[in-house]
């Protein structure tokens, strides 16, 4: 089985943006906790602050892979672009949020993505991750 995970603006500042949020945990740390939670699964893993090449990944991955989890940070709010992405794709997508974006500022509470995908799993930390793969297998 073959799994992207693709994260969005900022989340490469994990472990040092905001803390009291999204923890201290770096995602290169808890990318390796994941692989070895998973060893049948091949990850890949793409992160990338500019929307245009998170479209172009999703794009590149969404007609070969088994999965794809999609941390689309700020970008969940505002892109309407990456909505039409997930939705142009056959590969089955779960969107992921490190914190509760419903229980924070109102402008949190829109998705241009959560339609698109098979499901969302929002406030659970990193473990979030973990379970959008185990609803792959």
């Amino acid at each position: 089985m073959k799994i992207a995970i693709i994260n969005g603006p900022n989340l490469n500042l994990l472990g040092t943006r905001e803390p009291a949020i999204y923890g201290s945990q770096t995602f290169e740390m808890y990318f390796e906790e994941l692989k070895a939670q998973f060893p049948t699964v091949t990850f890949h893993y793409f992160q990338s602050n500019v929307e245009g090449e998170l479209i172009s990944e999703i794009q590149r991955v969404g007609f070969t892979f088994d999965g794809i989890v999609i941390n689309p940070g700020g970008y969940t709010h505002t892109s309407v672009s990456l909505g039409d992405a997930i939705a142009s794709i056959t590969t089955p997508v779960v969107e992921v949020h490190i914190s509760n974006i419903f229980g924070r500022e109102e402008f949190r509470k829109i998705s241009h993505v959560s339609a698109k995908a098979k499901g969302v799993i929002s406030g659970l930390g990193l473990k979030g991750y973990a379970l959008a793969v185990t609803y792959f297998l």
